[in-house]
């Protein structure tokens, strides 16, 4: 019987969406096929701090919200350079605290998605699901994300971007963008910190709350039109998933809508539109995919406007896996079952450490 991989799925994290990030991680652990991996379970709390969780009770349920909470009473652990997939025990009593052949990262938003997580792993000289350094970096950065997309000749709508200490006029954003529109922290996911617009007094409050989560932060015009997602999955030759539609009942699909409120958006796979329009978008995902070096996994969204028109809002590089998530569904729309996606994913892991290994780093 061949030996089952090792399997470390990375979920928690500093970021807001810690806790999107515990319910997708429940469901890759519970999907993973349990003939061929075998799970190690390694939680982040919300201070940074890595555990080795015990599976039975890795969550608690969370009083004071339905979202789940990270039970951390497990071994504290860290990788080290070129450590080869080996978890360090932290503290007095040192020495290694288990191995991994994978890891499985399931970290939305900042320190997780942001290429800082990608680089540690890298160092420790272990294949991880996703994309590299590089492309989660630029798919972090909505800025950056939307100048190189831009450049790339894909359509996007119109953008500003303002750091923290820059002046920034009502009066001047109003006729570069008109009203309503929408301000986001550059750096963050879920719709964490994103709010809609539609007068001075919304603006003011609305930069506010966005600098919260970041020094940098991006105003967008709204654009009218149908909210469509696709999927993409491969490394050098990707591949997109059928369109699905996101028909957001509330003012915006906000955090709630998401994740809490199961009344707050109706998800339709595939969405309807004739076969042209969702070629068209299919190989915009790709594109886009591949222009902001992504790897594995994205999921990329649109916005579908009457006349036709495709326009890309931004790709995500390590989409929700949780059980309302569009990713999965996408893909099981499409042909593949969570457990076969998952199992993918790994061996696309697998197979581009053992390409980049055999690259030269010396002479």
């Amino acid at each position: 019987m061949a030996k089952k991989i090792r399997v470390g799925i990375l979920f928690g994290g500093k970021s807001a969406e810690h806790e999107v990030s515990l319910s997708s991680a429940k469901n890759v652990a519970e999907a993973i096929p349990k003939d061929k991996y075998e799970v190690v379970l390694i939680g982040i709390d919300k201070s940074g701090r890595w555990f080795l969780n015990n599976a039975s009770n890795f969550l608690l349920q969370s009083v004071s919200s339905s979202m789940p909470k990270l039970n951390d009473v497990g071994k504290e652990v860290a990788f080290i350079p070129e450590s080869a997939g080996r978890l360090s025990a932290v503290g007095d009593a040192g020495g290694s605290a288990a191995r991994v052949d994978v890891v499985f990262p399931i970290l939305h938003g900042p320190f997780g998605e942001d290429g800082t997580v990608q680089g540690l792993l890298k160092l420790a000289g272990v294949p991880f699901v996703g994309a590299g350094v590089l492309g989660s970096a630029v798919g972090m950065d909505k800025d950056v994300m939307k100048r190189l997309l831009r450049d790339a000749g894909i359509p996007i709508g119109k953008f500003l971007t303002f750091k923290s200490g820059d002046e920034i006029a009502f009066a001047k954003v109003k006729k570069e963008l008109g009203l309503p529109l929408f301000i986001k922290p550059a750096n963050m996911g879920s719709s964490v910190g994103v709010s809609k617009v539609r007068n001075e007094k919304e603006f003011k409050a609305a930069i506010g709350e966005a600098f919260k989560y970041d020094n940098k932060i991006i105003f967008e015009e709204n654009i009218p039109g149908r909210e469509i997602e696709c999927a993409v999955l491969g490394n050098d030759k990707p591949m997109a998933s059928v369109p699905g539609e996101v028909i957001v009942k509330a003012d915006f699909y906000s955090y709630d809508a998401k994740y809490i409120d199961e009344h707050g958006a109706v998800i339709k796979i595939p969405a309807d539109m004739p076969k042209a329009v969702a070629k068209k978008i299919q190989a915009i995902a790709v594109k886009t995919f591949q222009v902001l070096s992504c790897e594995g996994l994205s999921r990329v969204d649109f916005f579908l406007k009457d006349n036709g028109d495709v326009l890309v809002n931004e790709i995500n590089t390590i989409p929700g896996f949780t059980s309302i998530s569009m990713y999965p569904k996408l893909w099981e729309a499409t042909g593949i079952s969570y457990p076969n996606l998952i199992d993918r994913l790994i061996q696309l892991a697998i197979e581009r450490f053992k390409k980049e290994s055999k690259l030269k780093t010396s002479k």
